[in-house]
């Protein structure tokens, strides 16, 4: 055998050798494809992946589920333990098939039902985030797959507290306004983000506008929202609902379902508001005299004072450059809140300069001290943060906290009842400590007055004031009238002992009762007493599409719109609604009597709402405007206007209730009046 034919024999044995391998090699995936767990826990453990080969095959897996294997799915979204791996599963199998036209269009099928099938919020518009995705193609493109960046960060991991976030975000503050790269500002707003409370909301909120720097602030404030319960309120709302817009590619598959159902919740009463805007003294008033002389002016002469005293304020007080300033006139005038506050917590950056003197009055009083702490011959070495004008009670601080003079500092400041505590920098100085009426030490102080800031004929400067109102715990009484009227009161702010049916759905928050949806949708919450002929008074405050109902003449079983009556509680100006039909409106004898549209109060303002029953004729009130004025008798005569049956409407009596369907709603103010 020549040389060439064993050369032309060996090539061919080393390729028979190559198909061999690549064959068994081939057997060997598809083994381990074939057998890989079909189990969505197992499946999902990938998520969020680092390798493709890894996620290859569990999408590869997941397209072959059966119903069950979904089904058990969507339980994993639903489950706060495992919802993190489950949804990146889901946007990486929504971003695969929606370039796959027939898988496409039946998982779109299997996932819309799921969102009316979602019990938390969150799946809910986890899933109606992924339906986006298989009906516009510009989320495809933007948001191909997931990674793993920030995953930790985002989801939900609580804080650990800085033994001084205080300070350290005085210092952030100070590093930002040097001149620095856009890498280095990132980093101020990541490390930023890890300090909890508003004072680093707002601070990096400011970046929302800096293109190179907002997809970052939005994220970092993202994080801090969704882990900070105290960052609440309308100026907030207003901040995270433009952070939403601002999230965008594979950092928006978990916080922006989160950010979306969290402010669904997110209360709209006492958050933060701003005191200061950085531009103008909008909000703040020249000092007329004191609480107790203001008290005795007339009107007339205390509206001419105030003038005179808003000129005087213009000349004493100025804002440059985003900071608020006295001048250090020497025979100037405290700066005054318009508005007027009772409980308190609040956060001021103040910085002086040598020799420095002023302070913050909390309800018209002195005062919180702020000096120089080198000026032993007026006592300064203590420090400030004391209640410096108090005899009786404790005025100096317990430690010297201040920073030098010249750098900025910053008061937490909180005020219940006459009882002042005070972190300067971070660290308690006041601890609780009772201030005395200055101006009439044997008279109570003040229930409500306005703060001020003192003028004491140094120059200071202010930044970053926010402040919260902290609700009364005092319970709800009946107005004098109402209470000669004969009018009832079916809760007080404190407990709901008036009450019966699904208690665990609705919880009791800043004297309001509350629709919990995580407790089983909250359900319906009836009056232990029946109500035949009443008059019915109550407050609500809707969240963003919201639907709530109350029950009238209710049973306890069964649908109370049906075997009932349901006077509808809708934020019916959502976009969600824009087909619903005109008895379904906010207001309407739902399926029954249309209601008039266009009273209720924009989404988060507190509405008014009376509801008079005589006989069959049922007369509804919103915001001081009737919108249903009927006979439900006369209207059904002929058949309801929905065609269905309705045999409530032939009750009696029966309980008022609310009726929850699965959305944040809060009342307060519920008094009854039988006639």
């Amino acid at each position: 055998m020549s040389s060439r034919n064993i050369s032309n024999k060996m090539k061919n044995t080393f390729k028979m050798i190559r198909i061999g391998l690549i064959l068994l090699m081939v057997s060997i995936v598809n083994a381990g494809f074939s057998q890989a767990s079909t189990d969505p826990k197992e499946v999902i453990g990938v998520f969020p992946y680092q390798h493709n080969n890894e996620v290859d095959q569990a999408l590869g897996v997941m397209s072959n589920w059966k119903k069950a294997n979904w089904k058990a799915f969507f339980k994993l979204v639903e489950d706060t333990s495992t919802r993190t791996k489950a949804s990146y599963a889901l946007h990486a199998f929504v971003n695969k098939v929606s370039l796959m036209p027939e898988q496409k269009k039946s998982f779109y099928i299997l996932l819309n039902e799921q969102v009316d099938r979602a019990k938390t919020e969150y799946a809910k518009i986890l899933f109606q985030e992924e339906l986006k995705l298989l009906t516009k193609d510009a989320y495809v493109m933007e948001r191909l797959y997931f990674s793993q960046s920030n995953q930790q960060e985002l989801t939900g991991k609580a804080f650990t507290k800085s033994v001084n976030g205080a300070q350290q975000l005085l210092d952030l503050q100070k590093r930002m306004e040097q001149p620095l790269n856009p890498i280095e500002k990132k980093n101020i707003i990541w490390e930023s983000s890890k300090i909890p409370g508003i004072s680093s909301f707002m601070f990096i909120a400011k970046f929302l506008e800096d293109d190179a720097l907002k997809q970052n602030a939005a994220l970092a404030i993202g994080k801090l929202a969704l882990n900070d319960i105290s960052i609440r309120g309308t100026e907030a709302r207003a901040i995270l609902e433009k952070t939403l817009l601002l999230i965008h590619g594979e950092d928006s598959a978990i916080i922006v379902p989160a950010l979306k159902a969290h402010l669904k919740k997110m209360p709209y009463d006492y958050g933060f508001v701003t005191l200061f805007n950085g531009k103008d003294l909008s909000g703040w008033k020249g000092l007329v005299s004191n609480p107790i002389a203001r008290s005795k002016m007339s009107d007339t002469a205390l509206q001419s004072a105030q003038v005179k005293a808003d000129i005087k304020m213009r000349e004493d007080w100025e804002v440059k450059d985003g900071l608020l300033n006295y001048k250090g006139n020497l025979h100037g005038e405290n700066l005054a809140t318009v508005k007027q506050y009772g409980d308190i917590e609040m956060f001021v950056d103040w910085r002086i300069q040598e020799k420095g003197d002023a302070g913050i009055y909390l309800r018209g009083t002195p005062q919180v001290q702020i000096w120089d702490t080198s000026r032993r011959e007026v006592g300064a070495q203590v420090g400030s943060g004391g209640l410096y004008n108090n005899q009786k009670n404790i005025s100096t601080p317990l430690v010297v906290a201040d920073n030098k003079v010249g750098e900025w500092n910053t008061f937490h400041i909180i005020m219940k009842g006459d009882k002042v505590t005070v972190y300067l920098n971070g660290i308690l100085v006041t601890d609780n400590i009772s201030l005395e009426n200055y101006w009439n030490r044997s008279l109570p102080l003040f229930v409500k007055e306005q703060i001020e800031l003192q003028a004491h004929g140094t120059f200071v400067s202010y930044r970053n004031i926010y402040l919260r109102e902290i609700p009364s715990n005092e319970s709800i009484k009946l107005s004098e009238q109402e209470t000669k009227d004969g009018f009832s009161l079916l809760f007080d702010g404190t407990n709901i002992k008036e009450w019966i049916g699904n208690t665990a759905g609705y919880i009791i928050q800043d004297g309001s009762l509350v629709v919990n949806p995580e407790k089983g949708s909250g359900g319906n919450l009836y009056t232990k007493e029946e109500y035949s002929d009443f008059i019915y008074r109550f407050d609500f405050q809707l969240t963003p599409g919201a639907n709530n109902g109350i029950g009238v003449h209710a049973p306890l079983e069964g649908d109370a719109a049906y075997m009932g009556m349901e006077i509808q509680v809708l934020d019916g100006e959502d976009p969600k609604y824009a087909e619903i039909q005109p008895y379904q409106h906010h207001g309407s004898v739902y399926g029954v009597i249309p209601a008039k549209r266009g009273y209720l109060k924009p989404t988060g303002e507190w509405n008014s709402e009376e509801i008079i029953v005589k006989g069959s004729k049922i007369k509804v009130t919103l915001n001081g405007t009737v919108i249903v004025d009927g006979d439900y008798a006369l209207a059904s005569k002929n058949g309801t206007i929905d065609h269905k049956e309705h045999p409530g409407l032939l009750n009696k009596t029966g309980h008022l209730g609310f009726l929850g369907h699965g959305d944040t709603v809060r009342f307060k103010n519920m008094r009854v009046k039988r006639i």
